[in-house]
């Protein structure tokens, strides 16, 4: 245990830098993509919506699976390998793509290894930390991802610019971004531990009960994430009050630096006055940036908003998963971050499915509108959970 202590936030570290080189990649193509889809290949709001929330939703029984196989193997590493080298496969041939199938299939492909990895991922961080910096470690992965989340963006920017005059910066941007996921399988096999669990013998009730609290807490994070639909209508939305092509990965560089810079010293908040009260502050931020988003007018609102919103992506995000390191015993966090991770993945086809249809039918306004009502109902639910929480079997304070 000592030597576990040691190496944990450097273990964490190293963990984090997968996540930095598999931002970038990911960020590369992220702001681009609603646009490649609705202005290069014709594709509705309402179809990127379905589309989108669809190939997350199926892709997300796989994080369950991940889940259950690293605690039935005791093994992480090699599912999270075949999450970055899944998505290595399938963003540079979605240049190579226009039609909805082998579009989708394509899209599919990397959310089966976006759920191959995040587990598991999740799990080690876990495991390389302890109750009184887990907090911290989480922060610090969650840091290091979204700074690969403010390089992806400016990367774009410059190739977006030496491309402004090619009909194909789209294609060769989209192929560019498997480079970096290279990185992240080289750093994986050399530089990641895996620490080794003792598995104990359970019954099969024992086996896979996991604690009421950590059941009340998911019920709560889903009705949230109702109202949180997929970032594209972010992007769309900055688009719609006039930011330019050239501007959107600027500004999605800003989310990111805030959210980047708030996640470490937010986590070691968590762990001085509590991961849900912390979760509270960044739902409200998020209320306040969904409303911001339903009522701006002009394009230089958009960036202040993009800025805030980061401040929601920094007191949830790492927060939440080292919430349920908390009420979760070692044996079972990959089941529990799997069924975490599936069951918010799955609520994103209705999440996605309503915005679009709000924006189509109703206005680019009423979806902000609606996922700012929902993080309302959610906040009120979370205080609700704290005030009962001691009457709950809120489940392990484990290490």
């Amino acid at each position: 245990m000592p030597e576990t202590k040691k190496k944990g936030l450097g273990n964490v570290f190293f963990i984090g830098l997968l996540s930095f080189f598999g931002g970038i990649s990911q960020d590369m193509f992220v702001p681009i993509l609603p646009l490649y889809l609705a202005n290069i290949l014709g594709f509705s709001k309402e179809f990127i919506g379905i589309s989108e929330g669809l190939v997350t939703s199926g892709a997300s029984i796989f994080r369950a699976v991940a889940g259950f196989l690293t605690d039935r193997f005791g093994r992480k590493k090699p599912f999270i390998f075949l999450g970055y080298f899944f998505s290595l496969i399938a963003r540079p041939l979605l240049a190579l793509t226009s039609s909805f199938v082998p579009v989708l299939g394509l899209r599919f492909l990397d959310g089966i290894g976006k759920g191959m990895k995040d587990s598991p991922k999740d799990a080690l961080i876990a495991d390389s930390t302890v109750v009184s910096t887990r907090g911290k470690g989480f922060g610090i992965a969650r840091m290091l991802d979204t700074l690969g989340s403010v390089a992806g963006p400016l990367a774009l920017f410059g190739l977006l610019f030496l491309l402004r005059n090619s009909q194909l910066k789209y294609h060769i941007i989209l192929l560019v971004t498997a480079i970096p996921l290279i990185f992240t399988l080289i750093i994986l096999k050399f530089k990641v531990e895996e620490f080794a669990i003792r598995k104990k013998e359970e019954d099969i009730s024992e086996k896979f009960s996991l604690p009421k609290g950590y059941y009340l807490f998911l019920v709560i994070m889903l009705i949230f994430s109702l109202g949180n639909s997929s970032d594209a209508f972010l992007i769309l939305r900055a688009q719609n009050l006039g930011v330019t092509l050239l501007a959107i990965p600027l500004v999605y560089a800003l989310f990111n630096f805030v959210y980047a810079s708030a996640s470490v010293p937010l986590g070691s908040l968590s762990d001085k006055i509590g991961r849900e009260k912390v979760i509270i502050l960044g739902w409200a931020a998020y209320a306040f940036s969904y409303l911001g988003f339903a009522l701006a007018k002009t394009s230089y609102e958009i960036w202040l908003l993009f800025a805030f919103y980061g401040l929601y992506y920094a007191t949830t995000e790492g927060v939440a998963k080292a919430f349920i390191a908390d009420m979760i015993a070692k044996n079972k966090r990959g089941r529990a971050y799997g069924i975490y991770n599936t069951a918010i993945g799955l609520i994103t086809l209705p999440a996605s499915f309503i915005a679009g249809f709000l924006w189509d039918k109703i206005s680019p306004s009423a979806p902000f509108f609606f996922g700012a009502s929902i993080s309302i109902l959610a906040t009120v639910l979370l205080v609700i959970f704290l005030y009962f929480r001691n009457r709950i079997d809120i489940g392990y304070k484990t290490n």
